[in-house]
């Protein structure tokens, strides 16, 4: 008989059910019982990752007009916040990726795992693409309409054209075929990989920009309208990176006007 020691190893480096575990089910002893279950649970979490990722994927090809066509997805980042710019991305992947197993709606994971899934996505993507629109874009377009036409420059910016696009939650103004996807960064691969590297970029230039206007806080909030980033723009003003047309700001311009 193995021992406990030996057992909860090889249960910590098995990734699925093999036969020798049979004896491992039937073994009562406290701590055995309790690495087992850890063991099962962890096979349980593997298989819904691999499921939601099963059906990303089968979300995306059910858009292809023919086998070989590229679908890229589309989404962006920072369209709440009031400084910075909002940041798209543009991402045509391989049919069935398996090795971007995991990714997901950018909101959803860490940002350790949003880094590590970003340079993943930049090797294995047959294409992908990144756009900034500026803060004085947003106030002379308006949100919306910056981020639909920075979305169309990211998909623009591929170094090929797609045949189909996904865009999250937008209608581009463009003659190729496209759907646009309520909460797409959870139900297609491309959107939720666009969605990481939009969000990626956005806080590595966040945090750049922090480094020139360390008083706002920008690595702290990333632009967004905290108590910290708030005080800061009553006290040192807004830069010429925070959104004008943005409340709370565009009142206090006005009051000073």
């Amino acid at each position: 008989m193995k021992t406990i020691k030996e057992i909860t190893k090889a249960l910590k480096e098995a990734t699925q059910i093999e036969p020798w575990m049979d004896q491992i089910m039937q073994d009562e002893r406290a701590s055995v019982v309790k690495a087992w279950t850890q063991f099962q649970k962890r096979m349980e979490k593997a298989a819904a990752i691999q499921q939601a990722h099963d059906e990303k994927i089968q979300f995306d090809a059910s858009h292809l007009p023919h086998e070989n066509a590229y679908i890229a997805g589309t989404d962006e980042a920072g369209r709440g916040p009031l400084a910075g710019p909002v940041v798209t991305a543009a991402v045509i992947l391989p049919n069935n990726c398996q090795q971007l197993l995991g990714v997901n709606d950018s909101k959803q994971l860490s940002k350790e795992k949003r880094n590590e899934f970003a340079e993943r996505i930049k090797k294995h993507a047959l294409y992908y693409a990144i756009h900034f629109q500026s803060a004085e874009e947003i106030d002379r377009l308006n949100i919306y309409e910056a981020t639909r036409q920075s979305m169309l420059k990211s998909i623009e910016a591929l170094e090929v054209a797609p045949h189909f696009i996904l865009a999250d939650a937008m209608t581009l103004h463009t003659t190729i075929p496209q759907a646009s996807i309520i909460k797409g960064d959870v139900k297609s691969l491309a959107i939720a990989a666009a969605s990481i590297l939009a969000k990626t970029a956005r806080d590595d230039y966040m945090e750049k920009l922090h480094t020139q206007y360390p008083e706002y806080g920008f690595s702290q909030h990333a632009g967004y309208g905290t108590k910290q980033h708030l005080e800061a723009i009553q006290q040192y003003g807004p830069t010429n990176h925070h959104r004008k047309t943005f409340e709370p700001i565009k009142s206090m311009l006005h009051r000073k006007g």
